[in-house]
């Protein structure tokens, strides 16, 4: 296969994940954003999003304020962000335009008429309510891995779609892991501080729910929007049919080797679909995958908040985009050429 051709295949399922995943993580959080609510958690919330794709200082070069309608669109429709989800779709659209005659016409037609009617379905202001939009976007995107499922054969075109799809979800999950247990972090160290002054309130106040009430039930809704990100709510209370706690959060998403969107997951998925390659380029990568692989199956949610979770996530994301790059260089067209 040409490493033109393996490209484009690459990057569609890239740009589709991205976008899925990006309509995911903005309607959890505009759904947070409805309810009761600190205001400096939410503001926190929004940034974190930001901070998922490391685009705060793109964002604070055009925006002033992180507000839930600049945020929302500078992710959903600024076509200078480069993972806004329309970029991601029109970028998924022009590597299948690319590649057309060696993809299945389902699979363009699909890829296609998405691009072509996405701006029917973008909210009209930011004020809007985008959750329709974000229906459809996940919606388009299930159906682009359904037909792609469907109707290729499984061959190396199907397997570098595949890679394609799983780097891009570890990685995300892994951002989203992160930035949701630092504004989970920051809201303890927040309530902490209100603490000492609740405790000198009188009697006459205590009918009203305290500031740390309020932060127990948006840190409640707050775990609820990090696995309904991954649709993982369901599959949490069927795994442990008990009450939501960070370390079962962490365990499910990151250890559970059922979940679709779990690290451990995306790790295996990945190792079998580069032993399925069988080139001789595929043997440093696969050593790659392999001790990260290891590293998670010798592991447990204990080593991980011993270690401290920050530090363990972004230990992942570094050898996750590292093995991203060697894969690239190997098989793919390098990015200062592309």
């Amino acid at each position: 296969m040409l490493s033109r051709t393996a490209d484009c295949l690459y990057w569609m399922s890239r740009y589709n994940e991205r976008a899925e995943n990006t309509a995911r993580m903005l309607d959890v959080a505009y759904q947070t954003s409805l309810m009761p609510h600190p205001n400096s958690t939410m503001e926190e919330t929004w940034r974190k999003i930001l901070n998922v794709s490391l685009l705060e200082n793109l964002f604070e070069s055009k925006y002033s304020e992180y507000t839930r309608e600049n945020v929302l669109q500078f992710m959903i429709s600024d076509l200078d962000n480069p993972s806004s989800i329309l970029t991601c779709l029109n970028s998924a659209r022009v590597n299948a335009r690319i590649i057309r005659g060696k993809i299945p016409s389902e699979v363009w037609e699909t890829q296609n008429l998405t691009y072509l009617n996405v701006q029917k379905f973008l909210p009209n202001t930011p004020e809007d309510d985008p959750s329709a939009f974000f229906e459809w976007v996940k919606y388009r995107c299930h159906l682009f891995h359904g037909v792609v499922i469907g109707t290729m054969l499984v061959n190396e075109s199907f397997k570098f779609l595949e890679i394609g799809t799983y780097l891009e979800r570890a990685d995300n999950t892994a951002r989203i892991l992160k930035a949701k247990y630092q504004v989970h972090r920051a809201g303890q160290q927040q309530s902490s501080q209100m603490n000492v002054g609740s405790m000198s309130q009188s009697q006459s106040s205590t009918t009203r729910p305290s500031p740390i009430q309020s932060n127990e039930i948006f840190d409640f809704y707050h775990w609820v929007s990090l696995l309904r990100s991954v649709s993982a709510f369901e599959i949490y209370r069927q795994t442990y049919a008990d009450q939501i706690t960070p370390e079962r959060i962490v365990d499910l998403l990151v250890f559970n080797p059922l979940l679709p969107r779990s690290l451990t997951k995306c790790i295996n998925t990945l190792l079998s679909l580069l032993g399925d390659l069988k080139a001789h380029q595929s043997r440093d990568i696969e050593h790659l995958v392999s001790k990260l692989k290891s590293e998670l199956d010798y592991s447990d949610v204990d080593d991980v908040f011993a270690e401290g979770l920050d530090n363990f996530i972004q230990r992942f994301l570094e050898k996750i985009n590292h093995i991203a790059d060697e894969f690239s260089n190997s098989y793919l067209i390098p990015l200062s050429v592309s």
